[in-house]
Order: C-alpha cells, then structure tokens, then sequence
C-alpha cells in the first residue's frame, strides 16, 4: 500500500509497518477522528481479506490465525470483513461455505472509535504479514468442473451419530464400542467410495484440507491427527508456526478424518481430565508433565489400534474381491504424489519433553478404551 494524503493512506503508514504501539496509536486517533474515512478503511479491509485468499489462506484459517494472535473483537472484526467479502459471490467452494456458516455472528456492542480503530488497525496488520502458504482447494470464483453432492452421505451420517454418542457416554467400555464401529465404518465408506471412482461414477482426485492443531499439548494432537489420517488413507503434514495440519487425501477420507480426529480429540482430554482428578485424589500432585505424557501416550497408542481395524476391513474386502487390492494401491500412490507436490521439503522431528509414567501409562488406558488393537504412531512430518 502507498502512502497518500487521505486519513486512511496516513493512518494505515504509520501503523501497519510499526513495530511499536506509537504507530498504532497515532493511526487509531487519526482515524477515530474522521468518521468520513469508514468507508475507506472497509475497502482496504477488504483488500487484505482478498490478498490472504489469494495467499492460499480460507476463511477459518484466518479466524484460527487471528484468535491465536490477538483476542476476541479482533475475531469478530475478522467474521465482518470475511462476510462481507465473500458476499460477493454468488457460489462458494463448500468447504468456504462450511467455513463462512460457522462465524459468530456479529456482536453488536459498541465501542469508542479509538478503541474500535486500534483493533482494525491491529488486524490489517496481521493481515498483512500473513506468509504464502499451499492452497487446499479452489477460491471464490474459480470454476469448479465437478458440482458438489447434495447432502451428507448416508454413511457419514451414521459415523457422526456414532462419534456423538461415544464423546457424551459415561461408560469406557461403550465408547470403546463406539469408536471402534465408526472407524470400521468410516473404513468402508473410503472402499465403497474407492469401488466408485475405479469404475467410472467419480472422477476426482487427491484434495486437502487444513485442520486446526492448537495449543497446548500441539504435539501430541498433531501426532493424533497424523495417526487418524494414516489409518483411513490420507497423509497429514503439521505446520507447527502456523497452527494446524494440512491433510492430503480424496474427499470422503478427508471427511471422515475430520470426524474422527475431532472426536477422539474431545474423548481424549476428557478422559485426561479424569485421570488427572484420580491422581490427585490419589495424594499425587500431577502438573503439565502429566498431561503431556497422557495425550503423547493417547496419540501414539491410538496409531495402531486405528490403522489395525483399516487392515483388518480392507483385508476381509480384499479377499472377497481380488480387484480391491490394485485400488486401493493406486488411491494410496495419487494421495502420496499430491502429498510430495504440495510439501516436497518435509522433515520428521523428534518428540521432546519430560516424561511422566503414570500419565503414559493412563493414556494408552484411555487409548485401549476409546478403541480396539495394539501399536504405536509416528510424528508427522512438518512443513
């Protein structure tokens, strides 16, 4: 953005590119004091908005973004310029229209205009410095070849209603149950799906999408959510900088892994929760460390036990029909070619922390109950 002579063009100079809160002072008072220049300042907002869509970011990642930088007014800003920008076309790519029906809606309260103007200023910086980042999916306007389906398929339905039930259960041992049907549905929903595209009645390929890993304990989800994609035929790359995990994969996986990693996700720091109080009902004093082993322990044990009741459907389908195998693999080879051209520069790191063995232990409990079969997962590669 250039400088210039309105009050817009010289608050925006002296505030986006200060690193200190004099610029953003000296902007917010210039703007606070020239209510004529709000329609200018909408506009620019928009602009930013249009950039960071253009910079591969969609709607919740902004929103993820800036709730994890800044607070509340500054989200409900962003909701704002993201509405009213996506406004503007008639037909969005689903999952922006998923992303734009679950913003607040706006507040309403009111505030002063210096405050007000702070808080815009602080988010068109944040806007602005938003990096580069791989695009997951069509934006606004492009052409999209393949119309969406309508409605939700008869068997995510199921594994929703499933995954529900399982979160809000008191009993380890029907959640168990639970989790353990959804997966074995979720398992063959992606060979139906598979059987589908093989001959001829879906023409799609790979896609992605982006999930949100948020502190604390980011690690142990990302390892969570990389060990849920694994077992139902995706590959999961965490960015840790930025907050959230890019999974690779076709549409009905990608779903499902959304599902599931969700839910298993609620089920797993509720059961922290509890083992936690039992410990301390027990006299010993549990900290940080715990629930870092917990969740780390519940992250690698579900790998297996995720991955195994993936084998197990795919085998039992395999042999009942011998051109499942080749496939499948062919699914498996596209997923990882889309996986190596979007991160062709990913690394593995190691885990590192304290260690807790009561909160290890208690976490591969919680494991075994939210699902069936041995094992272990692996950290995802990062961006």
């Amino acid at each position: 953005m250039s400088a210039g002579n309105t009050t817009v063009e010289r608050a925006l100079a002296a505030a986006l590119y200060a690193e200190t809160d004099a610029g953003l002072d000296t902007g917010a008072s210039l703007l606070a004091a020239d209510p004529s220049s709000d329609t200018e300042l909408a506009l620019r907002g928009q602009e930013l908005i249009t950039g960071a869509w253009e910079r591969g970011w969609q709607p919740a990642d902004v929103i993820r973004m800036v709730r994890r930088e800044l607070a509340e007014p500054h989200v409900r800003l962003a909701g704002e310029l993201v509405r009213v920008q996506l406004g503007r076309y008639e037909q969005l790519p689903p999952r922006w229209r998923e992303q734009v029906e679950a913003l607040e809606e706006p507040s309403g309260r009111a505030e002063d205009r210096f405050t007000r103007a702070t808080a815009v200023l602080e988010l068109y910086r944040l806007l602005l410095r938003l990096p580069a980042i791989e695009p997951v999916g069509p934006v606004p306007g492009a052409t999209v070849h393949a119309p969406p389906p309508h409605g939700e398929p008869k068997a995510l339905t199921r594994i929703r209603a499933l995954l529900v039930k399982a979160e809000r259960t008191e009993f380890p041992d029907e959640a168990e149950a639970l989790s353990a049907k959804a997966q074995e549905l979720m398992a063959l929903h992606s060979i139906d799906e598979a059987v589908l595209a093989a001959g001829g009645r879906r023409a799609d390929g790979p896609g992605a999408c982006r999930i949100g890993v948020d502190a604390p304990y980011e690690t142990s989800k990302a390892i969570l959510l990389d060990a849920v994609a694994s077992a139902n035929h995706c590959r999961a790359v965490w960015n840790g900088d930025l907050g959230f995990s890019t999974v690779v994969g076709f549409e009905p996986d990608l779903e499902a892994v959304e599902l599931l990693y969700t839910s298993l996700l609620v089920q797993g720091t509720a059961a922290m929760t509890r083992a936690e109080a039992a410990q301390r009902a027990g006299g010993r004093k549990r900290t940080k460390t715990f629930r870092q082993s917990f969740l780390l322990a519940y992250a690698h044990r579900l790998g297996d036990l995720l991955a195994a009741t993936a084998r197990d459907v795919s085998s039992a389908a395999s042999a009942a029909d011998d051109t499942l195998l080749p496939v499948l693999a062919t699914r498996a080879v596209a997923v990882a070619d889309r996986a190596d051209e979007m991160f062709p520069r990913t690394v593995r790191t190691r885990v590192r922390g304290a260690w807790d063995e009561a909160g290890w232990q208690d976490g591969v409990a919680a494991a075994d109950r939210a699902h069936r079969a041995p094992g272990r997962g692996a950290l995802p590669p990062t961006a």
